[in-house]
């Protein structure tokens, strides 16, 4: 795929979303933080039925360690892996508290070093609590670069690569947000429905379907 295609695929994408952003509900940096740590192999509408009743009572690193895990379990129970998560998050509380001052570090270094905290909460956090220029590559986002032809790899580093690399800048800001909404509605995994993509015509996809 050419620069001016991938040019034309984001124009589109902004011109039909021009301010997207995640749907985690979220109002501070740590309550995104919070809400991507719980949010790994769950929907973002099930964090956020839970994040609704737990963030009015806690919503900072020293109002969850005052709930005891015991008490933060009890918010997110309806979460999957709802005791792990709730362990991570209570020792990333303790970090956050004990070598940032209570506030959510603005380095990858230092997210990466929180428990839970991989690469691509790292770059979710980066980007949209920080608005700096990273794109975090998860499934969606993933299939929608291999199959449209954006950008291409075998694995989720050489495709965010490729995007930071190929993504024109003036669109770099809000291209995860794009690929990933693309992605959840429009782009889904098993029967894409090209008859409704605003960026059909650019794909390179050669499977495409009649379904919108």
């Amino acid at each position: 795929m050419n620069a001016q295609k991938r040019h034309e695929i984001f124009a589109r994408l902004q011109a039909e979303n021009p301010h997207p952003t995640t749907e985690l509900n979220w109002s501070t940096p740590f309550e995104l933080l919070a809400a991507v740590l719980l949010s790994a192999q769950a929907t973002d509408v099930g964090v956020n039925k839970a994040t609704n009743k737990l963030f009015p009572v806690a919503n900072t690193p020293q109002g969850i360690i005052d709930l005891g895990i015991d008490g933060l379990k009890s918010y997110i129970k309806t979460i999957g892996l709802f005791n792990t998560k709730a362990e991570n998050l209570m020792k990333t509380c303790h970090l956050l508290i004990n070598q940032h001052g209570g506030e959510v570090p603005e380095t990858r270094k230092a997210l990466e070093a929180l428990p839970g905290v991989g690469r691509k909460t790292a770059n979710v956090i980066l980007n949209t609590a920080f608005g700096q220029p990273t794109i975090a590559v998860d499934t969606h986002i993933f299939r929608v670069s291999n199959r449209t032809g954006i950008a291409k790899g075998k694995d989720v580093v050489e495709v965010e690569q490729k995007l930071l690399r190929h993504v024109p800048n003036v669109f770099k800001q809000d291209a995860h947000h794009w690929l990933i909404l693309h992605g959840r509605y429009t782009c889904i995994a098993r029967k894409p429905r090209c008859g409704s993509c605003i960026i059909e015509d650019l794909c390179d996809y050669k499977d495409k379907t009649e379904l919108a």
